[in-house]
């Protein structure tokens, strides 16, 4: 394909429903493109020679070779190119931050928009009707026969653990998933909303593709206290990926946080996600129903929190933050779809107290008004109090949303397994394998929160470690 001028067309807009209707129903927001639509934006792509796009995926997916099929309308070409490095691209199209990877990298965006890689990667994983589970796996009809006495476990079914199934299995690997919870997919079920990433329809499918390629998935088995490592290896596992995320919730540490109203957003979420909360009363999930809601952070969590309240019914949510919008850490196009739905933003403001009534329910919050000082360590200016001026804020359910760190649940009876002075397991950069020999681990447990990407290309990283520890074929 002839490489293109920076001239390139407008970037194609990505259809949503309006904001007046969504906000009252959890359906997807963004629409996806038409073929009409993905094709022109394909070919805004220059075909770089050095596509630092590439080098901007963490798992290095062919883009350009991708975004050439999609242009000349081969989309099964375009599918197949992208599930070499990428297991989940229906995915990752639609919750990870190309805007700071692939996008980011984009040499296009230096003098125009960039290619929309991220839209297009969607718009071919919920384009192409795979054949069969392996077909799915990999964009290819070409998986090693399952050998049963190649025996992997893998704890948590997140996307590292998912990511870690489908390489492995795809290659003659027998691998069993153990879940805490009740249904598979880690924080892809529990975490993100149905609006940004739908269950049945995105997630389910991938799981389905594993299960037909004879990856077993076990669910309610909590690793450190329904089973141990040193159980797995002695029930003939031959190794074991550690993917459990980092889920253990951070908290503001102010008074009346105990208060009844005051939740944490992981509460909130997999109350509303896992147990379908949203679709009441098909599912009677309890959960409270704020009319004035608070949410604190700034990120993608507080974001889904928001926008979760609202389609529950508030009457206002307001998400407060200590900086600017300019500085809130979530993703642009969250922070907009927000705005667009009526999420105030109450920035330069930070929480000292939540107040209840003689009940114990939450009623207000008080909040220390803020303005940006000398930039601190990050390079970012930092908050400081302005003397004298609080503000008092009513609100009857607050959404901490600020963080989470390492559950020392199954490390904690795993002593042989070295963790660093936050909790986080240590790892072998290069294979993703512990201190205990035959153990791996990948995502937020190595690397504390991050993207769904991320983890991916950590769990690529250690199924490759493993696929040559057990004489799997490795590409």
């Amino acid at each position: 394909m002839p490489r293109r001028t920076a001239s390139a067309a407008p970037r194609v807009p990505m259809p949503a429903q309006p904001a007046a209707e969504r906000v009252r129903n959890f359906e997807e927001v963004a629409l996806g493109y038409t073929f009409d639509m993905a094709v022109a934006e394909a070919r805004r792509c220059l075909q770089c020679k050095r596509p630092q796009c590439v080098r901007g995926c963490p798992v290095e997916v062919p883009i350009p070779a991708f975004i050439a099929h999609l242009a000349a309308g081969d989309v099964a070409a375009a599918y197949r190119a992208v599930k070499t490095a990428n297991s989940l691209p229906a995915i990752c199209g639609r919750v990870c931050p190309q805007e700071t990877q692939c996008e980011g990298a984009c040499i296009l965006g230096r003098k125009a928009e960039p290619v929309a890689i991220g839209r297009l990667e969607r718009f071919v994983a919920d384009q192409y009707v795979h054949v069969d589970a392996c077909d799915l796996l990999t964009g290819a009809r070409d998986c090693v026969p399952v050998d049963p006495s190649r025996r992997v476990a893998c704890i948590g079914s997140g996307p590292a653990s998912l990511t870690v199934a489908g390489y492995l299995s795809s290659r003659g690997a027998r691998v069993t998933v153990f879940e805490a919870l009740h249904e598979v997919g880690g924080v892809l079920v529990y975490g993100i909303p149905e609006f940004r990433l739908p269950k049945d329809r995105i997630v389910a499918k991938e799981v389905r593709a594993l299960g037909t390629q004879q990856v077993e998935f076990v669910t309610n088995r909590v690793g450190g206290k329904t089973f141990s490592i040193r159980d797995l290896f002695e029930q003939g596992f031959s190794a074991v990926f550690i993917g459990v995320g980092a889920g253990l919730p951070r908290f503001l540490g102010i008074p009346g946080e105990n208060l009844n109203g005051v939740f944490t957003a992981n509460e909130y979420l997999t109350r509303v996600n896992l147990g379908r909360a949203y679709d009441f009363p098909n599912h009677d999930t309890p959960v409270i129903l704020g009319r004035n809601v608070t949410v604190y952070g700034a990120g993608n969590v507080a974001m889904d929190a928001a926008r979760t309240a609202l389609r529950l019914g508030a009457a206002s949510v307001s998400v407060v933050y200590r900086r600017t919008v300019a500085d809130m850490p979530a993703r642009r196009e969250e922070i907009e779809h927000a705005r667009e739905e009526g999420v105030i933003m109450q920035t330069l403001a930070a929480p000292l107290a939540f107040s209840g009534d003689e009940r114990f329910a939450l009623r207000s919050v008080t909040l220390q008004e803020m303005e940006l000082g000398e930039p601190d360590a990050s390079g970012r200016r930092r908050p400081v109090p302005v003397a004298g001026r609080t503000r008092e804020l009513e609100t009857d359910l607050a959404i901490i949303a600020v963080g989470t760190r390492a559950n020392p649940l199954l490390l904690a009876s795993e002593p042989d397994i070295a963790v660093d002075g936050r909790g986080y397991i240590v790892v072998d950069e290069a294979t993703g394998e512990t201190s205990m020999p035959g153990v791996y681990a990948g995502g937020d447990i190595v690397t504390g929160a991050a993207t769904v990407i991320q983890a991916m290309g950590a769990g690529r990283r250690a199924a490759r470690a493993i696929a040559r520890r057990l004489g799997c074929p490795v590409e």
